[in-house]
C-alpha cells in the first residue's frame, strides 16, 4: 500500500491497516527509525491492563461528602 505525504508533512493510514490493527482517533503511534526504514507502531494505554482490577459496591455519596469534610476539618486542627 502507498500514501502521499502532504504539504504539511501528514499521511493517512491505509483502511485495511487500521482496521487491522485496531486503530481509532486519537491512539498514540511511536514512531522509530532503523537502519534507514521508518518504523512505526500503535502506543496501547498501559491503564487498559488494569481493567476490573479493583471491585467496587454502590456508593453512599452523602456519607463519603461528610467523611470528606470531617477530614478537612481534622486537617485544620
Amino acid at each position: 500500500m502507498r500514501t502521499v505525504i502532504t504539504s504539511k508533512y501528514q499521511t493517512t493510514i491505509p483502511k485495511a491497516i487500521r482496521d487491522r490493527l485496531g486503530l481509532s482517533v486519537k491512539d498514540v503511534l511511536e514512531w522509530k527509525t532503523e537502519n534507514g526504514r521508518i518504523v512505526l507502531f500503535p502506543l496501547k494505554q498501559e491503564f487498559l491492563k488494569y481493567r476490573n482490577a479493583i471491585r467496587i459496591g454502590r456508593g453512599d455519596i452523602a456519607a463519603d461528602i461528610q467523611a470528606a469534610r470531617n477530614a478537612r476539618v481534622e486537617k485544620y486542627r
